[in-house]
């Protein structure tokens, strides 16, 4: 058995969601805060058999979209974009995914 934490942007969210779920792979969706923007993206924690593991990545690759960001002023921590060295857009989306060995699920 195999748990997979798949790390997504809010906007890929449903689609990869609902793709998952047509799969009948089961599903707990996170609300997370994380990067270098400090954005919300969506954390899912999916429980599946080692022979399907590489089936739910498949579909996550599917639908997390790679696009770019404008970072917010507060990003610069204060200063201007031109002085802070971030770039005035930056890659976003797509996914990262982990995928652990666990020793036991339990429906309940």
């Amino acid at each position: 058995m195999k748990l997979i934490f798949a790390i997504i942007d809010n906007d890929d969210n449903a689609a990869v969601t609902s793709a998952l779920t047509r799969e009948n792979f089961s599903v707990t969706k996170l609300s997370t805060t994380g990067g270098f923007l400090s954005t919300g993206n969506t954390t899912l924690l999916i429980g599946a058999e080692e022979a399907r593991v590489e089936q739910a990545e498949s579909i996550i690759q599917q639908y997390s979209k790679a696009r770019t960001r404008k970072p917010t002023s507060d990003t610069s921590l204060g200063k201007g974009l031109a002085d802070s060295g971030i770039p005035e857009e930056i890659p976003v989306g797509g996914a990262t995914v982990f995928v652990l060995s666990i020793d036991k699920m339990s429906k309940y």
